[in-house]
């Protein structure tokens, strides 16, 4: 970092310049502050957000979002990223889904489905197995709580109507939002996702608890 020319340094280009002015590569650099012996930091983020399978040693994560989904255990795995970096990594994910909860509580979901669906992402996307969520909503489809209900195999996941609907009332919800990852990476719905989605709106409907969506 310090071969280059002030103006192209990651932290003082920020800081002349704004953040937009950044390359991902040169933000994530600016987190992870140091490289490794033979590497430097700027190499070291390049490798990190290459495609899947493309950087030395496998270890890319394809772009910034498949690095802040992964684990800690897929994070361990890469040489140059200590616990310090590591426990960096993971708090900025920790930020990002509080920010994204914050934001989801103040306004109707309705009103950010994108931000929806990345919210559902930085929870699910990185687990290895099955993961059934639902974000219950109050009367202005407003986040109350995202809570992960069931898990399962690395393909299948049994989801019991009776305990959604519990944590429903637990929760005084009006509305409820499904989710649940595909470790596949198969995001279409399968025909089991329709008729789960129908079973589970036909029980809530029961006590007057709309289902707005299903997302994987």
């Amino acid at each position: 970092m310090k071969q280059l020319p002030p103006q192209a340094r990651p932290r003082e280009k920020l800081l002349a310049r704004g953040p937009g002015a950044l390359s991902d590569a040169e933000l994530l650099a600016i987190l992870l502050r140091t490289g490794m012996a033979g590497k430097g930091v700027l190499q070291l983020a390049a490798e990190l957000l290459a495609p899947r399978g493309e950087a030395q040693g496998g270890t890319g994560f394809g772009g910034i979002a498949g690095l802040l989904q992964a684990s800690l255990a897929d994070l361990s795995r890469i040489k140059g990223l200590g616990p310090a970096k590591r426990a960096e990594l993971m708090a900025v994910l920790e930020l990002a889904r509080r920010a994204m909860a914050e934001q989801l509580r103040q306004r109707p979901v309705l009103d950010g489905v994108d931000t929806v669906k990345t919210y559902v992402q930085l929870h699910l996307a990185h687990r290895a197995h099955e993961v059934f969520a639902v974000l219950f909503l109050d009367a202005q489809h407003r986040l109350i709580a995202l809570e992960e209900l069931f898990r399962g195999t690395l393909t299948h996941t049994s989801v019991y109507p009776r305990e959604v609907v519990m944590r429903a009332l637990h929760h005084h919800s009006a509305a409820l939002i499904l989710a649940h990852n595909h470790p596949s990476g198969q995001v279409q719905p399968s025909a089991a996702d329709r008729q789960l989605t129908q079973t589970l709106r036909s029980a809530l409907a029961l006590v007057d608890v709309r289902v707005l969506d299903h997302v994987i």
